[in-house]
């Protein structure tokens, strides 16, 4: 493999770590400690414009390699045509393959490195998002004005509904208290209300 390929993989493999570190169930006071420094470091900064050089690079080395895998395959399907018994043509036919394999290798490298660059910048927001929201839930000193607010009217109301079921109770005994005495008055009583 070529220096330039190696260091594509040197740099998928750094990736992969990386995301992996991103995802791992860290605490959350180290997760915020990881990404402030991300965030603030003068020198992932420097870091990270560099990278958006090589990720150009590399994006470079892939389009090359989808060529040269293009043009093996047309290679290879010529030598299938060509003279089919002959040893020479065997040996030839293996050479492609093998060059078939290298492109292919490298098409595959570089495509990985640049979807995962993708994936890794997204994730990396998504996580920062996440610790965010999780400080703010934390730092929110139980309920929020407007909940306290809530509960102050929802207090008040269930007041209002005690006061209302008291007076609904007195209202009824004064109803059936006068009911009882308009009943003795006019000679009226339950028992007859029931036949009628």
């Amino acid at each position: 493999m070529t220096l330039y390929y190696t260091l594509v993989f040197v740099l998928l493999v750094a990736e992969m770590f990386s995301f992996f570190v991103l995802v791992a169930p860290l605490p959350n006071a180290a997760r915020r400690k990881l990404l402030t420094f991300l965030a603030e470091s003068p020198l992932i900064k420097s870091v990270q414009t560099s990278l958006k050089f090589t990720f150009v690079a590399i994006l470079i080395l892939f389009v090359d390699s989808v060529n040269r895998v293009y043009r093996v395959q047309t290679e290879l399907a010529a030598a299938h045509e060509s003279v089919v018994g002959s040893m020479g043509a065997m040996t030839d036919r293996s050479e492609i393959q093998a060059r078939r394999f290298y492109a292919q290798r490298n098409m595959y490298l570089c495509g990985f490195t640049l979807f995962l660059s993708l994936i890794l910048t997204r994730t990396y927001t998504l996580v920062l998002d996440l610790t965010i929201a999780k400080d703010k839930l934390t730092t929110s000193d139980g309920d929020s004005a407007q909940v306290q607010k809530l509960k102050q009217i929802l207090a008040q109301k269930e007041k209002d509904i005690e006061a209302l079921k008291k007076q609904s109770q007195g209202l009824s005994k004064e109803y059936f208290k006068v009911s009882d005495e308009l009943n003795e008055k006019t000679g009226v009583t339950s028992a007859d209300k029931k036949l009628d």
